[in-house]
C-alpha cells in the first residue's frame, strides 16, 4: 500500500489531467505550446518539453499548468528540490487543483516529510471526499508514523464511503498484527467472514487455526475457501500441510497431487514446498512414502518442465534418496535449458562433485569454465574431478590455466599452488611439488593446509627436519586440536630424537580423532616404543592393524620385528 511513493515515477492520470487543466483555457499560442510540450513529455523528450515550458514561463509566470508540467520534467530528471518549488508555484496559482497538491503530497512523502505529507491529504480528503486511494494512503502515513489509531479510524471512513471489502478486511488485519492486537486481528477477520466469501480470508482464518493447532477448524476453513476457489494455491497447500501434521497421510498425497498440478500456480512456490519436505522431514517418511513421493515430484516436472526451481528439486530429492542417475538428468537438463545460467551449471557440477562421478565433474567443470571464463571455480572442481581420476597433467593444467586467467585472486593462486605441490608429490617430484608449496607460502605464510603437508612430506624424507618443525608448530598453535597436524608435530619432535615431548602431541590426537588413522596409531606405537612403553606400543599397534585396510603396507612385518626387539 505505498501508492504514494510512485510519484517519482509513474504519473498514469496526466493526460486527463492536462486535458482537465487545459479544457477550461481559450484556445491560444500559450496553449498550442503547453500542448506540445506536454506531448513532448509523453514522448519521453524531457529536455525539449522542457525548454517550451521555460518559454511559456519567461511570457508568463501565471501559468499553473505549466509550472506543473515542469515540476514533473523536474521529477524525470531527479531534481526533487526545484521540482517542489515548481508545485508550490502551481498550487499557489490554482488552490483547488486536485492533482497540483496530490504530487506535492508525493514530494514531501518521499522526502520523508510525513506531517507535511499528511496535512494536504487530510485537506484533499475535504475537498475529494470519494478518492478512495487517498484514504489507504493516508492510513499508510499515520501508521508510518505509528498512528496506529487514526489509521483505524480511517480505515472506518473508507467502509461509511465506499462500504466493506476484503482489501480494507486485510489492511485492517495487518495493521492490527503489526500492533500486536493479534487476537483482535482475527477476530476481525472472523467478523467479515460472518457477511462475505474470500478465499484469502478463510486461508488466513485456517493458518491461524492451524497454528493454535486446532486442526479440524483449519480444514473446515481450507475446505470452504476450497469450495470457493477449488484452484486457490494458498488453500490447497495449506490443507495438505494440515493433513501431513495430522498423519492423514493418504489424503495428504491427493492435496499435494492437486497442489503441484495447479497449471496457474507458479512452479516456485511448489517447489519451496517440497523442498522443505524432502529436507526437514524425517527421512524416514520419505523412505515409506516413496512412491508417493515419486509421483509428485514426476508431476512437478511435467507441470513446469522447463522451469528451473522444478527441476532442481527433482534432482536433490532423486540424489537424497540415493538415485544418482536420475538427479544427473534433472541437473544436467536444466544447464541444458539455461546455458546462460551460472546457477544452473553451478548445481550441475557441484552435485556431479557431491556424487563422486569423477569423469563426468571434469568435463562438464570445464564446460562450465568455457561458458563463464570468469568463474574459475568450475576449472577448480574439474581439477578435483580429474585429480580422483588420477589425471594429473590435467590438475596441473587446470591450476596453470586459473593461475594466467585470476593471478590477482590470492585464494585461487593460493589453492592453485597447493594443489599442485599436492599432485607433484603424487607424481614423485619432489623438487616441483616443494616449489610450488614455496610459491604458496608467499601468497600466505600462514597457510596451515601447505605448512602441514610440507612439513609432513620433509619428514618422510628426513630432510630439512627443523625447518619442517617450525611450519608443523604453526599449524598446532593455529589448530591445536587438529589430530593430523599433531600427529605431523609430533612424528618431527620423534624423528629429532624429542620421543619424550612427541608423547604428549600424541596423547592430545588421541582424544579428537586419532585412534580412527592407522597411521597416527602407528607413528604413536613407534614413540612408545622408542620411549621402552613396549606393553601400550603393542596395543596401539594392535588398534592400527584392526584399522588398517593397505594404507600402510608393511605394517604387520614392523611389528612382528619390533615384537623381536622388545622381547615380545
Amino acid at each position: 500500500m505505498r501508492r504514494i511513493l510512485m510519484v517519482l515515477t509513474a504519473f498514469l492520470a496526466l493526460l486527463i489531467c492536462a486535458t482537465t487543466v487545459l479544457a477550461q483555457r481559450p484556445e491560444s499560442l500559450q496553449e498550442n505550446m503547453l500542448l506540445s510540450a506536454v506531448k513532448k513529455y509523453n514522448e519521453g523528450n524531457h529536455d525539449a518539453a522542457r525548454a517550451t515550458l521555460n518559454a511559456i514561463l519567461e511570457k508568463d509566470q501565471t501559468s499553473d499548468a505549466a509550472w506543473y508540467y515542469l515540476a514533473l520534467t523536474s521529477l524525470a530528471a531527479n531534481e526533487v528540490d526545484f521540482a517542489e518549488e515548481c508545485l508550490k508555484k502551481a498550487v499557489e496559482l490554482d488552490p483547488d487543483n486536485f492533482w497540483y497538491r496530490y504530487r506535492l503530497a508525493g514530494i514531501y512523502a518521499v522526502t520523508s516529510r510525513n506531517e507535511l505529507t499528511v496535512d494536504i491529504y487530510e485537506k484533499l480528503l475535504e475537498d475529494f471526499p470519494r478518492k478512495s486511494e487517498l484514504y489507504f494512503d493516508l492510513a499508510e502515513l499515520y501508521s508510518a508514523q505509528n498512528e496506529f489509531e487514526k489509521a483505524l479510524e480511517t480505515l472506518k471512513e473508507i467502509e461509511t464511503v465506499f462500504g466493506m471489502t476484503e482489501s480494507i478486511a486485510v489492511y485492517r488485519f495487518n495493521l492490527l498484527r503489526r500492533m500486536d492486537r493479534n487476537k483482535e486481528a482475527y477476530a476481525s477477520l472472523e467478523e467479515y467472514n460472518r457477511q462475505y466469501s474470500s478465499p484469502y480470508v478463510l486461508s488466513t482464518l485456517a493458518d491461524y487455526q492451524m497454528s493454535m493447532y486446532n486442526d479440524s477448524t483449519a480444514l473446515a476453513y481450507y475446505n470452504e475457501a476450497l469450495d470457493i476457489a477449488p484452484d486457490f494455491s494458498p488453500a490447497l497447500l495449506g490443507k495438505a500441510e494440515t493433513l501431513r501434521m495430522t498423519r492423514r497421510y493418504d489424503e495428504y498425497f491427493k492435496a499435494l497431487d492437486s497442489f503441484v498440478t495447479l497449471s496457474d500456480s507458479p512452479a516456485a512456490g511448489k517447489s519451496d514446498y517440497l523442498m522443505a519436505v524432502i529436507q526437514r522431514t524425517d527421512p524416514k517418511f520419505i523412505r515409506s512414502f516413496m512412491p508417493q513421493m515419486d509421483t509428485i515430484v514426476t508431476k512437478l516436472v511435467a507441470a513446469h518442465p522447463q522451469d528451473s526451481t522444478a527441476l532442481q528439486t527433482a534432482g536433490i530429492y532423486y540424489y537424497s534418496t540415493g538415485r544418482k542417475d536420475l538427479a544427473a538428468v534433472s541437473f544436467r537438463r536444466n544447464a541444458e535449458l539455461y546455458p546462460e545460467s551460472l546457477s544452473a551449471s553451478a548445481s550441475l557440477v557441484e552435485f556431479l562433485m557431491y556424487a563422486e562421478m569423477w569423469k563426468e565433474l571434469s568435463v562438464e567443470g570445464r564446460a562450465a569454465f568455457g561458458r563463464f571464463p570468469n568463474e574459475a571455480a568450475f576449472l577448480e572442481m574439474a581439477g578435483v574431478g580429474d585429480y580422483n581420476l588420477k589425471d594429473y597433467e590435467k590438475v596441473l593444467q587446470a591450476c596453470e590455466t586459473i593461475l594466467e586467467t585470476a593471478p590477482s585472486d590470492s585464494s585461487r593462486t593460493l589453492r592453485s599452488w597447493s594443489t599442485m605441490g599436492d599432485v607433484y608429490h603424487q607424481m614423485g617430484d619432489a623438487k616441483k611439488s616443494y616449489k610450488a608449496y614455496e610459491k604458496a607460502l608467499k601468497v600466505n605464510p600462514d597457510y596451515v593446509y601447505v605448512l602441514n603437508n610440507y612439513a609432513y612430506y620433509l619428514s618422510m624424507e628426513g630432510k630439512k627436519l627443523k625447518k619442517a618443525l617450525a611450519m608443523s608448530r604453526k599449524t598446532v598453535e593455529a589448530e591445536p586440536d587438529n589430530a593430523t597436524y599433531l600427529d605431523t608435530y609430533g612424528w618431527i619432535l620423534h624423528l629429532l630424537g624429542k620421543s619424550a615431548e612427541a608423547k604428549p602431541q600424541f596423547k592430545h590426537a588421541m582424544l579428537y580423532g586419532g585412534k580412527d588413522s592407522p597411521v597416527i596409531l602407528d607413528h604413536y606405537a613407534e614413540v612408545l616404543f622408542a620411549l621402552k612403553e613396549y606393553d601400550m606400543a603393542f596395543v596401539y599397534w594392535n588398534l592400527a592393524r584392526q584399522k588398517n585396510d593397505g594404507e600402510i603396507e608393511d605394517l604387520d612385518e614392523r611389528i612382528r620385528k619390533r615384537r623381536e626387539e622388545a622381547g615380545k
